[in-house]
């Protein structure tokens, strides 16, 4: 055990990290047994640890920021649970269409108590627009209404225009594209929580949203509501919908690079040839074929981040890339606006929770923010035409 501790104490030498020293990014340890298990498990080791009380942080935001800046994750190569992710991942598919509803039971449907506290009034689960050139947001609202806009002004909405939302979450752009500019709206999402909140919040809206995977998008539908039929063609009705524009936002971290491809090949037959597709996504500075495995068993199962060079790949042959924007700053902010309200409505909804819930969620949403600090991470709304936009894609910001 005093070898372990050694160890991680000259990994963190220069990272400005003192264990049990007076900075609020210090760690406190509480449990000896802690480097023994950060050693043997790495990531993992280091989040469960924290969920059980052997160690505690005031500031875990800018522990992780530093620890993620100083790069110690590079310099730590032999961590057995990171190998088996890649594994398991390069063999057996996650993302396959047989586990699509995993993310939904396990993540989005843990309680809307949960996230009608944490985020803002129209519920939006992404990354918010800050610093827009209409000036800086004053809260959380005003910057998820401003990134709520920028999509439909990137993607050109204009009103009686049929809108697709592949991962619509609680339906905050489906309502907001019918609210604002007058759209028809449809979104799909694999949480049954979220699509009975969402039902209910835009019941009299142009909007719907269904309980179906992606690649179900062509089937036709059990049901449609009033609304939405209204503005059906026959075609449309037999499964062979075309959509003005689509968007996905936050859900591409889902679908796995060995399906990429299909997902893209399933926009493109769904986007009319004249119309755009905005994809909203985490993505990572590497090629990467799995996840942190903290991340993969507490958080967001089955989900992988996207490259440059998968995303590329996917879209090559199918798409035209018109704009490739990055506001990666501005998660850290929405995370850490995200984890304010947490903490302040805690008192509110832990009767539905326990203490280790509390400490995992705190540690879900701090690291994150640390790793969009620190650029680790990448947020990117990239504008994609199946044929080119004549004379230009018009650059809106």
């Amino acid at each position: 055990m005093k070898k372990e501790k050694q160890i991680i104490e000259s990994l963190l030498v220069g990272t400005g990290i003192t264990i049990n020293g007076t900075n609020p990014y210090d760690p406190q340890i509480h449990n000896e047994n802690f480097y023994n298990r950060v050693m043997k498990e790495g990531s993992l080791g280091l989040g469960e640890s924290y969920m059980d009380g052997w160690w505690d942080c005031k500031n875990l935001d800018q522990f992780f920021h530093k620890v993620l800046e100083a790069e110690l994750d590079k310099k730590i190569k032999k961590n057995f649970s990171i190998l088996f992710s890649l594994a398991w991942n390069y063999v057996l598919n996650p993302g396959r269409k047989s586990k699509a509803f995993e993310i939904g039971k396990k993540h989005y449907d843990i309680g809307n108590d949960l996230y009608r506290a944490m985020l803002d009034k129209r519920l939006t689960y992404t990354c918010s627009y800050w610093n827009s050139p209409h000036g800086e947001a004053k809260n959380l609202n005003e910057a998820q209404e401003a990134k709520l806009d920028l999509v439909c002004k990137k993607i050109g909405i204009k009103p009686g225009q049929k809108v697709l939302d592949i991962g619509s979450g609680w339906g905050s752009f489906i309502g907001y594209a019918s609210e604002k500019y007058s759209a028809h709206a449809l979104g799909v999402t694999v949480s049954k929580e979220q699509k009975e909140l969402a039902d209910k919040l835009y019941e009299n809206f142009s909007v719907e949203t269904r309980l179906q995977d992606y690649r179900d998008i062509n089937d036709p539908p059990s049901h449609k509501t009033a609304s939405f039929t209204e503005v059906a063609t026959k075609a449309e009705l037999e499964g062979q919908r075309k959509f003005d524009h689509i968007v996905s936002l936050g859900m591409f971290e889902h679908v796995g690079y060995k399906n990429y491809r299909a997902f893209m090949k399933v926009v493109h037959s769904t986007l009319k040839d004249n119309g755009l597709f905005l994809l909203h996504t985490i993505g990572s500075n590497l090629s990467m074929r799995g996840t942190d495995p903290w991340i993969e068993k507490y958080i967001f199962p089955n989900s992988m981040i996207p490259s440059i060079k998968q995303i590329g790949k996917s879209i090559e042959g199918l798409f035209v890339m018109e704009d490739w924007h990055n506001f990666s700053a501005d998660y850290d902010k929405t995370l850490m606006a995200w984890h304010k309200n947490f903490e302040n409505n805690w008192d509110k909804i832990k009767s539905n929770y326990d203490e280790k819930f509390y400490r995992m969620w705190r540690y879900y949403l701090l690291s994150c923010a640390g790793s969009f600090r620190a650029r680790k991470n990448q947020l990117w709304q990239i504008v994609l035409s199946k044929k080119g936009v004549p004379g230009g894609y018009k650059l809106i910001r």
